[in-house]
């Protein structure tokens, strides 16, 4: 399978979360994907429910969601610090196809992109030109 090229920054959609076009910042240095949302909560019956609000982000709709737990794992955040971080599967619209992917939930509201894409997603499918953005949106042109 041939792998398409993608930049460091591309456009994204979440389509179980009701987040379209969002703005991703491609990271071969991360393991997996995250996605910025607040006031995450784990409940009993094996379900996290997050808030998706945030100015900056105008793709952001303010919505309370709440979705079945994949798993909790321990992950170094980019300051060095381990953080228990719960994640979801969800399908994504990424460069004209449809994916089931793994994001983990963390507040990002200090970082540019609400979202970073990870080697996992990228494997075997991405090659990444870091001198290049948004190629996805240029190709389905």
């Amino acid at each position: 399978m041939e792998k398409k090229i993608v930049g460091r920054r591309e456009k994204i959609s979440l389509l179980d979360l009701d987040l379209y076009d969002l703005d991703a910042k491609v990271d071969t240095g991360a393991d997996s994907n995250a996605l910025h949302c607040d006031d995450i909560n784990l409940d009993e019956e094996g379900y996290v429910s997050f808030v998706l609000l945030d100015e900056v982000h105008e793709s952001y709709h303010g919505k309370r969601i709440r979705m079945p737990l994949y798993k909790v794992k321990k992950v170094k955040s980019s300051n060095g610090e381990v953080q228990l971080r719960p994640s979801i599967k969800v399908r994504a619209a990424f460069y004209g196809k449809k994916y089931i992917t793994v994001i983990s939930l963390t507040n990002r509201k200090d970082m540019k992109y609400p979202m970073l894409i990870g080697r996992r997603f990228l494997n075997k499918r991405f090659l990444v030109d870091v001198s290049e953005e948004y190629l996805s949106q240029k190709q389905e042109i």
